[in-house]
């Protein structure tokens, strides 16, 4: 089961927090998928209902 994570303000940023969350083992799911959306649009950002917590961590280092 994936979970929404957090919203992201541009297809940029969905890129930088996906590279950040799999350097750190993380499966993303960006939506809307970035090869069909505009880089200009919001996204939102999916992980497993399992690493929800790691998120949290990692958005609190940050």
């Amino acid at each position: 089961m994936w979970k929404e994570s957090f919203l992201v303000k541009n297809g940029y940023e969905a890129c930088i927090w996906k590279e950040l969350l799999n350097q750190e083992a993380i499966s993303v799911r960006v939506v809307p998928p970035l090869e069909i959306n505009s880089m200009l649009n919001h996204c939102s950002i999916w992980v497993p209902d399992s690493k929800t917590h790691l998120i949290k961590e990692i958005r609190n280092k940050i």
